[in-house]
């Protein structure tokens, strides 16, 4: 019998994340689910039944990952997959000719340079895995032709998260390490609405299936709905 997989989930304490701890427990795997709220996170955690253990940490904040790395190695030697799914969608009532640098710079600090932050912090246990997995969570607005003037900090911050995906599969891929990015599509969380076309569980399948099944040959490539997008 293979030895259980471990996989880590930012921001998980709601929405997508949440539920791709869900799908990752069903699949057998030991999750570490992290969330910058403490009290939420702890909260998520004890709601799955299943090996799965909270981890605080913020993304936009080195020394909480830091902090959480130090605290994984504590507890673990590997780790075979990383999903760095937490994200903010702060755009309302601002456009491209509105938003404030310091709005920008906040969206990139989470969406863009955490993810990039907590692969670097988390590689030495990646390198310990047999063909570890990283999923980096984007979203069609990341496009080049998805890209929209009112919603300006998200869309380029998910732009810049797929091209850190295209460099960080140079970097790793010749240590055996895959790095993929995908679109959830639509889906019906906090921050898609209540209108949205998809519910969480279509969101979530596509992260899954990459941390687990996802062709190694295929690292550094978009995906959406299990197939190879565009840019």
């Amino acid at each position: 019998m293979s030895e259980q997989k471990t996989a880590l989930v930012t921001g998980a304490n709601k929405g997508i994340g949440y539920e791709i701890v869900g799908q990752l427990l069903a699949k057998g795997l030991r999750v570490i689910l992290t969330a910058r709220n403490e009290v939420a996170g702890k909260k998520a955690a004890s709601s799955f039944q299943g090996d799965v253990q909270f981890l605080p940490m913020d993304v936009s904040d080195d020394t909480s990952i830091e902090k959480a790395a130090q605290a994984y190695g504590e507890r673990a030697d590997a780790l075979d997959v990383l999903i760095n799914n937490a994200g903010i969608y702060p755009d309302e009532n601002v456009d491209i000719l509105t938003i404030p640098r310091e709005q920008l710079v906040k969206t990139f600090q989470t969406n863009t340079f955490g993810p990039l932050s907590v692969t670097r912090a988390f590689l030495p246990f990646l390198k310990k895995s047999g063909g570890a997995r990283v999923i980096n969570i984007s979203s069609g607005y990341g496009q080049i032709d998805g890209l929209s003037h009112k919603v300006p900090s998200y869309c380029l911050s998910k732009l810049a998260l797929n091209g850190i995906t295209i460099m960080l599969d140079q970097a790793l891929r010749p240590q055996g390490i895959a790095v993929y990015v995908m679109c959830p599509g639509w889906v019906r969380t906090e921050m898609g609405g209540a209108n949205a076309s998809r519910s969480v569980e279509e969101g979530a399948d596509t992260a899954v299936w990459l941390a687990i099944d996802g062709p190694q040959h295929l690292s550094g490539k978009f995906f959406r709905d299990r197939k190879v997008i565009a840019w």
